[in-house]
């Protein structure tokens, strides 16, 4: 295998692919017919190698459309449907789109295209789960032979979430993409009997790459609704026999709090993964008590076409509060001179590997920042355990330094988490004239519960410079499109 061009191929003609809850199941023989058909209709409007804006909520089309785009050499470039004009023309602009696929109807991706003089296709389900390419409500019937890509062509351009910067373009090749299906299907140990839920956008590396394509290489099937839904997931679970399903901490969290009165089953699923956010040790305990699955902690970014390390199914080890070891990957951790340093010390993790991406777009800036002695710094700190056990700390750029006091936020949110009254909570840090940073943090409850016992409680577990000087008692927090919970923008609503 050498491209994403056949991950369809060597698995069962008749084996159920794609299962979408109220509409067709997709056998692998069907999914990759649909895949060819509209990869050699793509080649008629876009050279391999351009860049193909995929603004597509979750469902088939997506599906056939990533799929193909990449079988016919071009570029998926997939973009979060909720995006603003601005936000649609400064991402298409700069991953120099040449194409986009959208849904029927007016959407802001279709006009900022068309500002952009961005050609557009309209993508649509036909009753037998055909998928057809439109263009002012024509199908697009040409087709055109392919030779598909090679493994060091780029197959995949998304950008970064944009925590510390304006979001960088991160492009990943065939080659990237297929070292970590391979990873992570080993890590999990994915076969053809696995049925994963697909609960997070495709749009995103945990979606696509955590779930959906590393499924779809095994042989596996994937259940995708078009949305996640906490009241249809346990009836989706029973009636496909799911055997996992990834999600951030945040949705794992709707789950726990929804399970009695959703009448989640006692035991559940071969496994419960868990990435892109830390995932507090009070809620690992929760989920595998509630749901009587095991719950696998991994770490992941686009930079490294997602999963970088990951705790292990039984009988191997899994700790709450860590990310488990490294996945095909090397890890190590780096002081601020750019020299690796002893096991037990802490500083910024960095990577290497074959999934890693090689640079990013037209950005030498942060390509210098990024890379030293070939290794990538991935801006988050940690320490690994003789066993090369990961435990993350922190963002370097989210530390809090109170007086010269450096404040892991996430520590803080672990003990927040531990009170009874407390569902979320988010620790961040403010400017402060006496000290530099003061901490703080907004809190939701659970529970009837005052800020002035919150914090008497984090007294009981943490140094008292430690301990937030303000709770916010909120009703919800800010979240990103992929349920990410970024503490600048908690910090701007609630406290600047």
């Amino acid at each position: 295998m050498t491209s994403l061009a056949n991950i369809l191929d060597n698995h069962a003609e008749g084996k159920s692919s794609v299962l979408i809850p109220g509409g067709p199941t997709i056998t692998y023989g069907e999914l990759r017919d649909e895949v060819e058909r509209t990869a050699e209709t793509l080649a008629t409007v876009v050279a391999p190698g351009q860049a193909v804006s995929i603004v597509l909520p979750n469902g088939l089309e997506f599906l056939v459309s990533f799929l193909a785009v990449a079988r016919a050499g071009a570029i998926a470039a997939p973009l979060n449907s909720a995006y603003t004009l601005d936000e649609f023309k400064f991402f298409m602009e700069d991953a120099d789109a040449q194409l986009a696929i959208l849904p029927e109807g007016d959407h802001a991706g279709r006009d900022a295209a068309v500002q952009l003089g961005i050609s557009t296709l309209n993508a649509t389900l036909d009753a037998q789960g055909r998928v057809h390419l439109s263009r002012q409500g024509r199908y697009l019937t040409d087709r055109k032979d392919i030779a598909g890509p090679s493994p060091e062509d780029t197959a995949l351009f998304l950008h970064t979430s944009g925590t510390t910067s304006r979001p960088k373009g991160v492009p990943l090749t065939h080659a990237n993409l297929l070292a970590s299906l391979r990873n992570i299907g080993d890590t999990y140990a994915l076969t053809p009997d696995d049925v994963a839920m697909v609960v997070m956008p495709l749009f995103h590396v945990h979606g696509l790459i955590g779930v959906a394509l590393s499924t779809l290489i095994t042989g596996g099937s994937i259940v995708v609704p078009p949305r996640f839904s906490a009241s249809r997931f346990w009836h989706e679970q029973s009636a496909t026999g799911a055997t996992w399903y990834s999600a951030v901490p945040t949705i794992h969290q709707i789950l726990l709090m929804r399970a009695d009165d959703d009448s989640a089953p006692q035991e559940s699923f071969r496994f419960i993964r868990s990435c892109s956010a830390a995932l507090a040790p009070s809620v690992f305990n929760d989920l595998e008590s509630r749901f009587g699955a095991p719950v696998l902690e991994a770490y992941g970014m686009t930079e490294a076409s997602h999963q970088m390390a990951s705790n292990h199914l039984p009988p191997g080890s899994r700790q709450p509060g860590t990310v488990g070891t490294g996945t095909g990957v090397e890890i190590s951790i780096m002081d601020d001179h750019g020299s690796l340093m002893e096991t037990g010390r802490t500083g910024e993790v960095v990577i290497k590997g074959p999934n890693v991406t090689l640079g990013y777009h037209n950005n030498p800036t942060a390509n210098e920042e990024a890379f030293t002695n070939g290794w990538f710094r991935t801006g988050d700190q940690g320490i690994l355990n003789t066993e090369g056990v990961l435990t993350l700390t922190g963002r370097i750029k989210e530390l809090i330094n109170r007086g010269g006091e450096k404040i892991s936020p996430l520590e803080v949110d672990a003990v927040l988490l531990q009170h009874p009254s407390v569902s979320e909570a988010v620790c961040f840090g403010v400017p402060d004239v006496k000290y530099g940073e003061a901490v703080q943090a907004a809190v939701v409850l659970s529970g009837d519960i005052s800020e002035d016992a919150i914090r008497s409680f984090c007294g009981g577990h943490l140094a008292d410079f430690k301990v937030p000087d303000r709770v916010y008692l909120v009703e919800s927090l800010p979240r990103t499109a992929t349920g990410k919970i970024q503490r600048r923008n908690v910090a701007a609503q609630f406290a600047l």
